[in-house]
């Protein structure tokens, strides 16, 4: 490759080279999830291949990979959990509990990934690149460094979003 030149590289090819820490990112994710949860490590990372590769879209950085696989992986969780609690409600008497992530967010608090995922659909309304900070450090592991050169700002403003999108998500998901 010549110097100045951009290496593009398709979501297949980058999931193949990022299989390892996809899987851990994966596992860390289901982690808080219940005892029960039909979505394991490997299903998660074969949904999330089976969106990019057949997307067909190229990337230009592995972060801007990881930003995009981590909006996708954020996704799969929702919309696994959508489709549980529409089974449970076909017909279950018992009260409705909603699948759980623990994240370090709240410091301690679980929250339902339907919650989250409404969280922060709010938080984009008020401020896109606060919700994408979040996303990309939670369902991402993204670092402050790589989502501030996937987002093209400075280490400080990611660490400023991501301190003031936690408390607005603290006091939005504890009232």
């Amino acid at each position: 490759m010549m110097a100045g030149e951009e290496r593009v590289t398709t979501g297949r090819e980058l999931l193949v080279l990022l299989y390892h820490e996809i899987r851990i990112l994966a596992r860390q994710r289901l982690s808080g999830e219940r005892p029960n949860h039909t979505l394991n490590t490997t299903a998660l990372v074969n949904e999330l291949y089976l969106r990019v590769a057949h997307s067909g879209r190229q990337f230009h950085s592995q972060g801007e990979f990881a930003a995009v696989a981590s909006k996708i992986m954020r996704h799969i969780l929702v919309d696994h959990a959508r489709a549980h609690n529409r089974h449970k409600r076909g017909g279950s008497e018992e009260a409705l509990q909603l699948s759980t992530l623990k994240f370090d967010i709240c410091e301690g608090y679980t929250v339902g990934v339907e919650e989250l995922d409404e969280a922060l659909t709010a938080l984009a309304r008020i401020d896109e690149r606060q919700a994408r900070v979040v996303e990309m450090r939670f369902f991402g592991g993204l670092s402050v460094q790589e989502i501030a050169g996937e987002l093209g700002v400075s280490s400080k403003t990611v660490n400023r979003d991501w301190a003031t999108a936690r408390s607005w998500l603290k006091a939005t998901l504890r009232s």
